[in-house]
């Protein structure tokens, strides 16, 4: 069974980095593509970032050149760093991998962004 635990969520100010973590087990690492989405007032969840099987990454136009997806196989864990963190950035972050066209989410920190 899929599981994903996320940890790393927390209030920061705009300007501010946060990195997000997301432990994964129940399946083969690193076999599947993984995502980061978030959920804010203003748009329902969208994907800000995916990582491939072959470790090929894309981004949502609004995090491109901020955010940063990556993965440590080994640990079983994948990450978003998020710099320069804006207002607009407040939400639910969540993760997702889909395994064997399955869909499986992390239970979603928050990440308010205020000053």
């Amino acid at each position: 069974q899929v599981h994903l635990v996320e940890s790393g969520g927390g209030s920061v100010q705009p300007g501010e980095s946060l990195t997000l973590s997301c432990k994964a087990s129940g399946f083969k690492f690193g076999w599947y593509i993984m995502m980061w989405h978030r959920e804010t007032v203003w748009k329902q969840r969208e994907q800000v970032a995916e990582i491939t099987s072959l470790g090929g990454t894309a981004y949502a136009d609004s995090v491109k050149g901020r955010f940063t997806i990556s993965r440590d196989i080994d640990k079983s864990t994948m990450y978003l760093q998020m710099n320069d963190l804006k207002p607009e950035g407040t939400g639910v972050y969540y993760c997702k991998a889909v395994v064997e066209m399955r869909n499986s989410w992390g239970q979603g920190p928050q990440v308010p962004v205020s000053s």
